[in-house]
């Protein structure tokens, strides 16, 4: 029988979805702070500049101080990997997927980098530390409890991105502190661009993101998960947040007649095949509007479901806009 995921597994989804809800974040560039999970006014397209700085406090407001602009950056989750592709930069070692995919360093050259033993939950301290990095980048909830270990050795960021603001944030932030200040500027204006044309005609069409794995899913809402987050502006998207025990079940999904379903596929361990086949077991499956229409989408989990920096929700965004038209 298919349920909801339990509470670990949901932690460890929320982990890998950026689902957690943390409050308080910041409006990069002058924007006005939205409703989270509420439609909003359109997107502001133009672009303030860019100061390069060695320190800052981010949009989160955890502060970043550093000696001099930094060369060699370890990145623990995808968006650091997102934010140092959009700004030309290549990480000396990662634990992420994300740098293989197309549109970023493609399989060859993302072999040249290193990967982190340990795995994303707990990579390994002295691994990263060999790499003598001047910056770590990881997940606050995840690798906030690494701080101490690299203490004095290097300095730690931890992120917690919930929304794409909070992304495009980060973005100038570490623009600022390598002083890519041109690049930054032009990656947040290229994914303002394009989701401000995106919002000119959403589509009316109800569209749910569900993850998870064999037995186990969860609904993706907008205040916590950064592509979430831009479905209120492109499509009809009526899930809210029910906090890290909340979740949807299958009935309830039913009853909103969703249109068009984006699944995340979250594999672990030896599990494998795709989270709508499993689905598929459950007679509601086939009733919900997507499956019986043949709109069901699976989508690549490391761009839509990890990555969270600008150039992966501007995939999320081609593909989403593509398939509720």
């Amino acid at each position: 029988m298919l349920r909801a995921p339990s509470k670990s597994v949901r932690t460890w989804f929320a982990s890998v979805a950026a689902a957690a809800v943390l409050a308080g974040c910041g409006s990069p560039s002058g924007e006005p702070a939205e409703g989270k999970g509420e439609p909003a006014a359109r997107t502001e397209v133009n672009v303030e500049p860019i100061k390069a700085a060695t320190e800052l406090t981010d949009v989160n407001g955890t502060k970043v101080a550093l000696e001099k602009r930094p060369e060699r950056i370890v990145c623990l989750f995808a968006l650091c990997d997102d934010i140092l592709t959009e700004l030309g930069i290549v990480p000396v070692a990662t634990n992420s997927a994300l740098l293989a995919r197309p549109g970023f360093l493609g399989e060859d050259r993302a072999k040249e980098v290193d990967v982190v033993p340990g795995g994303f939950i707990a990579p390994e301290v002295e691994a990263v530390l060999s790499h003598k990095p001047d910056l770590v980048i990881g997940l606050g909830d995840t690798h906030g409890k690494l701080a101490p270990a690299m203490k004095g050795a290097t300095t730690f960021w931890a992120m917690q991105p919930e929304t794409w603001q909070d992304s495009v944030g980060y973005l100038r932030d570490v623009a600022a502190l390598t002083g890519r200040t041109a690049e930054g500027e032009k990656a947040e204006r290229v994914f303002r661009t394009k989701l401000a044309e995106a919002e000119k005609t959403p589509s009316d069409r109800t569209a749910l993101i569900i993850y998870g794995s064999d037995e186990n899913f969860g609904v993706a809402t907008p205040e916590g998960d950064v592509a979430a987050s831009l479905f209120p502006k492109i499509a009809e998207y009526p899930w809210k947040s029910r906090g890290v025990e909340g979740s949807y079940s299958l009935e309830e999904i039913l009853a909103q007649g969703v249109d068009v379903l984006f699944v995340e596929t979250m594999s672990f361990g030896d599990q494998d095949g795709k989270l709508s086949e499993k689905l598929a077991e459950n007679p509601l499956w086939s009733k919900i509007p997507a499956v019986r229409n043949g709109d069901v989408h699976e989508v690549d989990p490391e761009v839509w479901a990890k990555g969270r920096g600008t150039r992966s929700l501007g995939i999320v965004l081609d593909e989403a806009t593509a398939a509720l038209r």
